[in-house]
């Protein structure tokens, strides 16, 4: 080895040299049982735990399949929209069919919104099922989601050097970073804490997981693991834990409520950053108060998308609108006069067998099967097999139509 690149290698180590920090320089990481605000935050979650239950037994297996297909295009839109990336549902729907735009630099914005969608697709079919808050399972998540950006987009640029850093999918940094003014650990120091992080929240009960969630996502983005993607992985994970504590079959998205109230939910997570304000805030480095209100106010937007949720998929509500949409379809011969009467059939049973559509329709099969092929050509209708049974599709395209105000209209 000659000196010169002796000389770099010494330089780089001497650059990520481990500080020695403690992982108690980032405690509390759940609330305490005498934290002043701990019966109202925890009657707020029973309040979502409520909400959530009674929205899931409200919705038949075959619309729960359907609306989450459409809430992880509409939890992308708005996790991307926090990061001041804006991919309209309707341009990532075209992803997911490989349709890409071709303008380059929307494509990439297309590529990154699918990849958000296939990480969370997988989680909510239970790949990080009680993994969640450990570090292997954050690194995956982070990994899954940055394999598929495309290259442009796995490049960071150090705020002060100017120097182009590359983001490696599923590896922690090795470079200091600052957030605002909070100056994150050093490289060598992330794997103790996400021990310490993985052993104060995974494993929880039901009731702390769902108090807790609120702190494990500042806690994480204190942490900083990565070099970028941080608050991408923080939001899959909050949506990975509630998503098994509630049960939520991902009806639901807190990234959405997160989003609409963007600037409170940034002030809160530079709150949550600062340090014991007096001896009456907790017993920890960190204040206590803070982590208190932020989980009031991430339990608050829970519960209120939830309720908006709920509103907005009210079966009454929403067979009228698609029924209105239909009814419009059949007057310009867009549609077949019976589809109208599937898709009001699907809203209530959730799913419907192909050989049993000529039945509920009273037509013969050759009528079904036209019914069928025209609501499939719209993209309303969807089945897991081409022979297997029918379920109501949501496709972002309509969602202006039949979901009013779940997104701002392309």
């Amino acid at each position: 080895m000659d000196e010169k690149t002796s000389a770099k290698l010494s330089a780089k180590k001497a650059a990520i040299e481990d500080k020695g920090e403690q992982s108690s320089v980032m405690e509390p990481l759940v609330l305490s049982q005498g934290a002043p605000r701990r019966a109202e935050l925890t009657e707020l979650a029973v309040k979502l735990t409520a909400a959530a239950s009674g929205f899931r037994r409200s919705l038949p297996d075959g619309v729960i399949s359907a609306l989450a297909n459409l809430v992880r295009a509409m939890n992308c839109y708005y996790s991307n929209l926090i990061e001041g990336h804006d991919t309209h549902p309707v341009d990532i729907e075209r992803a997911l069919k490989k349709d890409f735009s071709a303008d380059q630099k929307q494509r990439n914005l297309q590529l990154e919104a699918a990849a958000h969608i296939s990480v969370q697709e997988w989680i909510d079919k239970g790949g990080l099922q009680e993994r969640e808050t450990t570090a292997d399972g954050i690194k995956e998540a982070h990994r899954r989601f940055c394999e598929e950006l495309p290259k442009e987009l796995l490049w960071v640029e150090h705020p002060k050097t100017k120097e182009q850093l590359e983001v490696i999918p599923g590896e922690f940094r090795e470079h200091y970073v600052e957030v605002g003014n909070h100056v994150a650990i050093s490289p060598p120091a992330i794997p103790r804490f996400l021990t310490r992080f993985e052993g104060a929240y995974n494993g929880l009960g039901v009731a702390e997981t769902i108090l807790a969630t609120a702190a494990a996502h500042h806690r994480l983005l204190w942490i900083h693991p990565f070099l970028d993607g941080n608050g991408r992985v923080a939001r899959l994970m909050s949506h990975a834990m509630l998503l098994r504590a509630l049960d939520t079959g991902g009806v639901w998205s807190v990234a959405r409520g997160l989003a609409r109230d963007v600037e409170t939910y940034k002030q809160h997570l530079i709150a949550c950053d600062s340090t014991r304000r007096n001896d009456l805030d907790g017993r920890g480095n960190l204040s206590e108060e803070a982590l208190s209100e932020f989980t009031r106010f991430f339990l608050e937007i829970c519960v209120d998308q939830v309720t908006y949720m709920e509103g907005l998929v009210r079966p009454d509500k929403l067979r009228a609108r698609i029924q209105l949409w239909a009814n419009e379809e059949i007057a310009t011969d867009s549609l077949p006069k019976q589809a109208a009467n599937l898709l009001e059939a699907l809203i209530y049973r959730g799913e419907i067998p192909r050989g049993e559509v000529k039945d509920v329709l009273n037509v013969s099969d050759r009528s079904a099967r036209r019914v069928i092929s025209a609501l499939a050509d719209h993209s309303v209708v969807a089945s897991s097999t081409p022979k297997g049974p029918l379920r109501i599709a949501f496709p972002a395209k309509l969602a202006s139509r039949w979901m009013p105000g779940l997104f701002p209209d392309q």
